[in-house]
């Protein structure tokens, strides 16, 4: 199975480190001026990390050191949990509709419970 960081592009930051690594093996003998000039033209155009990882598959350390990667896109942060008004709510309506019922007798009161609710939620809507 293929390491799946070998994908990730590389940038001017990671070709310049590339670059540095290998002329420290050229200045210790292990490559010599025409092979570093042929390694060198190959990193700057590596577009991966795995492609600068091959020039150096034949060499010992060091070896070009990458960052991990960075996730794309954070974790959306939780809306902290309301408990109480999920159970406020139901008992205010209740209690406001038989309030209501036993001042004015009148049985259509019970409709100010949808219009109660449906307010709620409209101004609730609006805070977030």
């Amino acid at each position: 199975m293929s390491d799946p960081s070998r994908d990730i592009r590389v940038g001017d930051t990671e070709r310049q480190q590339a670059l540095q690594v290998l002329g420290e093996h050229m200045s210790a003998g292990r490559i010599d001026v025409e092979e570093y000039g042929e390694r060198s033209a190959r990193i700057t155009t590596a577009k991966t990390r795995g492609e600068l990882m091959a020039l150096f598959h034949d060499l010992p350390d060091p070896r070009p050191q990458f960052v991990a990667p960075v996730p794309m896109f954070a974790e959306p942060a939780k809306a902290p949990a309301r408990r109480w008004e999920g159970a406020v709510v139901p008992v205010v309506g209740v209690a406001v509709a038989i309030a209501f019922f036993v001042l004015v007798r009148n049985p259509l009161i019970f409709l100010l419970i949808p219009a109660f609710a449906i307010l709620w939620g409209a101004w609730n809507g609006r805070r977030r």
